[in-house]
């Protein structure tokens, strides 16, 4: 299967139209350096971690910007995937749709511009009470420290942006959804609405557990989107907080996916489909009434430049294959291929073709 000539599972071609994968999530821009252990002890940081900005890393966002190797990237995980999704489709451009909300600043200009580049269909919700969102990606090794301050992000608004006729049509023109789990702190109510949509026209709805927070402290509205997860993501840290959070009582992955799969369902006529990465280990989902591990491309630890991205380049390269009828297995396929790609660069960034076949 080549990128230009993509072919569904029945080997008829699958022509993809405009806006065909839809995602919602909080643009931010990634301000990534490499630290070290005394910069994380400062901002009581964990090496490998995803957290929110509060009172206290303020000064974080001062000083990560005067290093000698500061670099900006757009980020923001919802925003990363459909972006990766599209470098894989490659054309047509705009397969992939993105809501979020930004600042009228230079930063939402750089944001703008950057998904313009990737060719993303991005309608961003702009207000003037907030500045665009940031992330501070702290790098030590191949660990990173993700310190996100939402800002602008945090002011998506329904009824003033989803809920319009002119974008809500771009919603119902999608047959796929994705949103991460981290747009929960947002806006539950505008997933609520998308994730209905697409169980009442039986569409696929997928989403990410994103962080160990979300499922800590975000429990209720995680839960009542639940019910209309056709496919979930997650990486291991993630599943055991979820089943810990869920009282599943096993810390075993296989057995955490089986129980996920098992949580009550609007859409019957979908099953659930699972999808827990590890890193470096096997990939593990559920196959209809079965878990099956996938393993992950071989890669030498030297070419690791920054994991950050990797879960994102993951989801990405899963919805690409997704969006053309794939299976399952091809769709983890893409999805690995894609998370190899990302891990030998700086940021959630890419070379300007997929070698993918």
């Amino acid at each position: 299967m080549s990128v230009e000539e993509p072919h569904s599972t029945t080997g008829r071609k699958t022509t993809l139209s405009e806006n065909t994968l839809f995602g919602m999530g909080n643009p931010l821009l990634d301000i990534s350096a490499v630290v070290d252990k005394d910069f994380l002890d400062k901002f009581g940081l964990k090496p490998n971690d995803q957290i929110l900005a509060e009172d206290k890393h303020k000064d974080l966002f001062v000083e990560i910007v005067k290093r000698s190797n500061v670099e900006y990237h757009a980020g923001g995980s919802t925003q990363n995937s459909v972006k990766i999704a599209q470098w894989m489709i490659q054309k047509p451009h705009k397969v992939a749709t993105f809501f979020g909300c930004v600042g009228k600043d230079q930063f939402g200009k750089i944001l703008k511009k950057k998904a313009e580049e990737a060719h993303v269909d991005a309608h961003y919700y702009e207000q003037n009470e907030e500045p665009t969102g940031t992330c501070a990606a702290c790098i030590t090794g191949d660990n990173r420290s993700l310190v996100a301050n939402l800002a602008a992000a945090n002011c998506y608004k329904k009824e003033k942006h989803l809920d319009l006729d002119s974008n809500w049509e771009l919603v119902e023109k999608a047959k796929v959804y994705y949103i991460a789990g981290f747009f929960l702190t947002v806006s539950p109510e505008s997933i609520l609405k998308v994730a209905k949509h697409a169980s009442d026209k039986n569409k696929i709805f997928c989403m990410n557990l994103s962080a160990p927070f979300i499922s800590q402290f975000f429990k209720e509205p995680l839960m009542k989107i639940m019910p209309y997860v056709d496919i979930l993501f997650g990486n291991e840290t993630e599943a055991a907080t979820f089943a810990k959070e869920q009282g599943f009582e096993t810390d075993d992955i296989a057995e955490i996916a089986k129980m996920t799969q098992n949580l009550p369902k609007e859409n019957k006529s979908r099953q659930r489909v699972v999808v827990f990465t590890q890193g470096k280990d096997d990939t593990v989902a559920t196959v209809g009434e079965r878990v099956t591990m996938f393993p992950v491309l071989d890669i030498d630890q030297n070419d690791i430049v920054d994991t950050n991205g990797a879960g994102d380049a993951f989801v990405g390269g899963f919805l690409s294959a997704l969006v053309q009828d794939q299976g399952l297995e091809e769709c983890i396929r893409a999805g690995h291929y894609a998370a190899n790609v990302i891990i030998r660069r700086v940021g959630c960034t890419f070379p300007d073709q997929p070698d993918f076949h």
